[in-house]
């Protein structure tokens, strides 16, 4: 209780002797004009004072402010490389079986043969109708696309390969631009040509192209590879050099495919064609 009385005792006497020189201040600020120089540049120099540091509070709650906003994207960030690292872990973990995601259900398997040296060449995966593989299974990578399933087994299913003259692929450049036909170009294993393109579009070298979605097997948003160049094709579209991600010389783990609607969606289309 005494310390309490003490405390109220010491704000009392402060609060007294801050109005005391106060008042002596004005009265020396009014006595001459040399002194009221001095007392002006004092309160000056105080009030500058307490203005910096004043904002040096401000400065000091808006960097926190801004620290915290960085601490929540920080959280955002590492939330969704969690996410996708559990997707991949579901997928490792996956044994023979599956993992499904929207449409499209994934399945892993390695390349137990292939070819690179001819105009058609051909893959052989370790999965069959026993894991659930049939024909138009897409094969896919992280970088890009590897094929697709024309023939199926018991334990292994044949592909197609992207580096085949008969294969074409719906890409888009970037993720909201024109639309074309993708094909291996045959000259080397890095070397696509994205045909088709509207002289109406605008792209630049270093532009990502990505598949399309305007297909049945492959879903969107897969990158493919980077643009090279370009060249008109009979004054009406560009023929654009892409080149590929993915390294075919070196393929032996990889993702089948496959989109549970496909089915449904041929049919859609047949009946279209027989229109």
């Amino acid at each position: 209780m005494a310390g309490k009385r003490n405390i109220y005792r010491t704000g009392i006497n402060v609060a007294i002797f801050i109005l005391l020189e106060v008042a002596a201040l004005g009265l020396l600020r009014r006595s001459s004009t040399g002194q009221e120089f001095f007392i002006s540049k004092l309160s000056h120099g105080f009030i500058g004072t307490v203005w910096g540091w004043s904002q040096s509070v401000g400065d000091y709650f808006a960097l926190r402010k801004i620290n915290e906003n960085l601490s929540g994207e920080n959280f955002a960030l590492q939330t969704a490389l969690a996410r996708a690292g559990a997707a991949a872990d579901s997928l490792r973990s996956a044994g023979a079986g599956a993992v499904t995601a929207g449409r499209f259900r994934y399945t892993k398997a390695e390349v137990v043969k292939s070819s690179r040296n001819k105009h058609h060449n051909y893959l052989i995966v370790d999965k069959g109708s026993k894991d659930g593989v049939t024909s138009h299974t897409g094969i896919i990578s992280a970088n890009g696309i590897i094929g697709i399933i024309d023939s199926v087994g018991t334990n292994y299913s044949y592909a197609i390969s992207f580096l085949n003259s008969n294969f074409n692929l719906s890409a888009r450049i970037g993720r909201e631009g024109a639309v074309g036909p993708m094909a291996w170009n045959g000259r080397g294993l890095s070397n696509a040509t994205l045909r088709e393109i509207s002289l109406q579009h605008k792209f630049e070298k270093g532009d990502t192209v990505f598949t399309s979605g305007h297909s049945s097997i492959f879903p969107p948003d897969i990158p493919l590879g980077l643009i090279e160049d370009s060249r008109i094709i009979n004054g009406s579209t560009y023929d654009i050099n892409v080149h590929l991600f993915q390294d075919y010389s070196a393929i032996r783990y990889v993702t089948l495919v496959s989109n549970l609607d496909r089915k449904e969606i041929a049919e859609l289309e047949n009946k279209e064609d027989g229109k």
